[in-house]
């Protein structure tokens, strides 16, 4: 089978698990959270819908399950966009892109889960980062007023502002704020997006914006990186919109060959006025990519693990009329979900010089199994990544099923056919930091199965910490989620030796299935809400910004607002 049809078939809801083989391991604990949009079946692309946070405890017994079951917990994300939209559903349009609104677009906040010491928040490309609450998981703010983001990114000044940014914000842990991004498009030097540089200090409700001065290109900036001195942008490469596409007609875009990167030093954007523009140290990377993690030490270069998505166009999805790749109609539950990859994925491990303008390959690793690079899992201490030892990656499989006849087509100069014959395992692999050799790899042969992200979770660590006993990615444990029509499952491996097998594995006690899911990450267990200056819905709305909506539309938005105000 392509993939699992629960992907699209089932339900977000609360279960319990056990363990159904080896022995949970008493030094791991805290939570590993997912992203993932809920996939109602309004939109034709799911991933633009709206998002919900999905919690798994790695301590048994805790948030409401039995003494020696784990809980998993998941909580819709209600921004005041989703608010509004469960109001009057009928108000939102849905198209190729998500939804559209006489209030704005919506925030889907659907992506990635960012933990921040005793904080957490939702990301989207699409929308400001979203604050939750770390024990219920409810919504409390999205970061930054819209005025000091320099407004919307586009589409006029709305109740629901459009932010293009990053799903993939990066917290420094020396300055205490957080590294993301703004898009805006411009005619000059030619069509396409400008990126800026965007801070935010946690401790209030505006943002700092440093717009690239004369840059423009046609991507994202899905991520953000960061070393101890520079941020880390890059033209993601791996999704461009085709306007002709958006208006109905055939898509015609296709993925780069190469993106360009840009380093900014931190000192230097902190020292300018918000607005000013700046001009970043610019390179040229091949293949296009979907993340990227740099060594927070700099002090020998700034090194980047690349990890490439050579032909993986994520604007592609599936749609109802489609064949795949050998002409068979693509299966239902598949509809509306991406186009999976065309390519075995290189991973590279980079150096910039930003002084002589240099880039220099250490290592990369790319063979004929290397196919759907997923996700990837790395010890986000502070100490682990100034001196990472393993990284840990997921890889899928081909699964020809999920790749369209369309794509294939678009693609066929630059596709191998041949490579698309038959599905193949997936794969957990652990990759050593420098020369990306691998070190160690378990192999998933049962292709109706589907791992997804996978998360590091550190051994034995302190109260309210990350770290902990030896940092890098070696120590602790890979935490590997397998979704299946026959019960979702969570395999735990050993860090330092993923090619052992799974040292126990966990179960929902009734056969549980989940749909897609995203992103994930690890954090600490944290009960309480931090103590902050938020944004509130109402702080941002204004008469201007409510004039296309009509009169039950406006007491719609007031009522939202009292009832966020009154939380």
């Amino acid at each position: 089978m392509p993939t699992p049809d629960s992907l699209t078939t089932a339900q977000h809801h609360d279960f319990d698990l056990e363990v159904v083989a080896g022995t949970w391991p008493a030094d791991v604990s805290g939570e590993m959270l997912f992203s993932a949009p809920s996939l109602s079946g309004s939109l034709p692309y799911g991933i633009f819908d709206f998002g919900a946070m999905v919690r798994l405890s790695l301590t048994p017994g805790t948030h409401g399950a039995a003494a020696d079951h784990f809980a998993l917990r998941t909580s819709v994300i209600e921004t005041p966009s989703r608010r509004l939209f469960a109001a009057t559903p009928d108000a939102f349009t849905p198209g190729p892109l998500g939804y559209t609104s006489p209030f704005g677009p919506p925030n889907s906040a659907n992506t990635a889960p960012l933990p921040w010491g005793d904080r957490l928040y939702a990301t989207w490309d699409a929308g400001r980062p979203v604050e939750l609450h770390p024990d219920t998981l409810e919504y409390v703010a999205e970061v930054g007023h819209i005025d000091s983001w320099g407004g919307p990114s586009m589409g006029g000044d709305t109740v629901l502002p459009f932010l293009f940014s990053s799903a993939h914000p990066v917290a420094d842990p020396e300055r205490h704020g957080l590294w993301t991004t703004k898009l805006e498009p411009v005619s000059t030097p030619t069509f396409g997006m400008q990126p800026s540089v965007v801070w935010w200090d946690r401790t209030g409700t505006e943002v700092k914006v440093w717009p690239l001065e004369g840059i423009s290109f046609p991507g994202s900036t899905h991520t953000v990186s960061q070393t101890r001195d520079w941020v880390i942008l890059c033209d993601s490469g791996n999704f461009k919109a085709d306007a002709g596409e958006m208006f109905g007609g055939e898509r015609t875009v296709t993925i780069d060959a190469e993106v360009p990167v840009w380093l900014l030093r931190k000192d230097d954007l902190l020292s300018r006025p918000s607005g000013t523009p700046v001009n970043p140290v610019s390179f040229r990377v091949s293949p296009p990519n979907g993340h990227f993690y740099a060594r927070y030490d700099d002090s020998d270069g700034v090194s980047v693990v690349w990890e490439g998505m050579d032909l993986m166009d994520l604007a592609l999805y599936l749609r109802p009329d489609d064949v795949d790749v050998h002409g068979n109609p693509v299966n239902p539950a598949s509809v509306g979900l991406y186009n999976m990859a065309m390519a075995p994925e290189t991973i590279t491990e980079i150096l910039f010089e930003p002084e002589t303008g240099k880039v220099i390959e250490h290592g990369a690793f790319r063979e004929d199994w290397t196919v759907n690079l997923q996700l990837s899992a790395m010890d986000w201490s502070l100490e682990g990544s100034s001196g990472p030892t393993l990284h840990h990656v997921s890889y899928q499989g081909m699964r020809p099923g999920r790749v369209t006849r369309r794509a294939a087509q678009l693609y066929e100069d630059r596709i191998d056919l041949s490579r698309l014959a038959e599905e193949t395992p997936g794969y957990l692999v652990s990759f050593e930091r420098g020369s990306m050799e691998p070190t160690a790899r378990w192999e998933y042969p049962d292709t109706s199965e589907l791992i997804t992200s996978p998360t590091f979770a550190p051994r034995s660590p302190a109260p309210g910490h990350y770290d902990g006993g030896e940092p890098g990615g070696h120590d602790g444990y890979v935490v590997q989620p397998v979704i299946s029509d026959d019960g979702f499952r969570v395999d735990l491996f050993d860090a330092a030796a993923v090619g052992s097998g799974p040292v126990a594995s966990l179960k929902g006690t009734n056969r549980d299935r989940i749909p897609l899911v995203l992103h994930s990450a690890w954090m600490p267990t944290v009960t309480g809400l931090a103590d902050a200056d938020r944004l509130r819905f109402s702080d941002e709305l204004t008469d201007d910004r409510m004039t296309a909506l009509d009169d039950d539309q406006r007491r719609l938005v007031h009522r939202v607002a009292e009832e966020l105000d009154a939380r």
